[in-house]
């Protein structure tokens, strides 16, 4: 599948410059973060597009868009995988969402990513229209993602957990150390070792591996230190 978009952010500082007889004062203020919940972590409903900080693009077949209260990502090229992310930062981090694929053919690919630092570094964890799952990850020493789950051609798995066709499917992905793991609805689907990445951003990501434009609406999505 190929790697499509790169996810950068700024954050600044406030300056306030007040003026008091001859004396200029600056003060600096830390901004709120909207997304930051009260019992901790990074959580978004997607009700504003601009309040999280994920990116937003159309570009080169494929797109992302925070629109009715959802993250869509559409991706119209074969064998494509795109993604958005918030620019956040984790360590060990336990991700929630609920996603389902709203168009396209059913042999494709959506999920949850961990741990990216940009491009060609990070985890992602798959689940398909048609009943499978696999996790993967890129790295810089290969152009392709390399599969952690199955065996050459087999990497991608069949479970009755996954919800197939236009239905919602909630992920709960954990990486923890070296412990990579997926859970659809509640059961466990898989769990793997790598040593590979150990910080990074998360996000969200869909793609296809046939003709046509695949579009997956995530919601209610949730990062935090387990």
């Amino acid at each position: 599948m190929g790697k499509r978009m790169r996810i950068a952010i700024g954050v600044g500082l406030l300056l306030v410059l007040t003026m008091s007889g001859c004396q200029v004062v600056e003060r600096f203020t830390t901004p709120v973060d909207a997304c930051i919940s009260e019992i901790g972590g990074f959580v978004d409903t997607f009700d504003d597009p601009a309040l999280c900080g994920w990116a937003q693009f159309d570009s080169g077949g494929a797109s992302a868009a925070i629109e009715n209260g959802v993250m869509r990502i559409d991706v119209s090229n074969n064998g494509q995988l795109a993604w958005s992310n918030p620019g956040r930062q984790f360590d060990d981090v336990v991700i929630e969402v609920a996603a389902i694929p709203v168009s396209g053919p059913d042999n494709n690919a959506y999920g949850v990513i961990c741990r990216y630092t940009d491009l060609q570094n990070f985890y992602v964890f798959l689940v398909s229209a048609d009943g499978y799952y696999a996790i993967g990850k890129y790295d810089s020493q290969s152009a392709e993602i390399q599969y952690l789950t199955g065996e050459a051609p087999n990497y991608y798995q069949p479970s009755t957990a996954i919800r197939q066709g236009q239905a919602n499917n909630n992920l709960l992905v954990r990486c923890v150390g070296n412990e990579l793991t997926l859970f659809a609805n509640g059961e466990l689907l898989a769990s793997v070792q790598d040593n590979s990445h150990t910080t990074g951003d998360v996000g969200v990501t869909g793609g296809s591996f046939e003709l046509g434009t695949v579009a997956v609406e995530f919601d209610d999505f949730r990062a935090a230190a387990p």
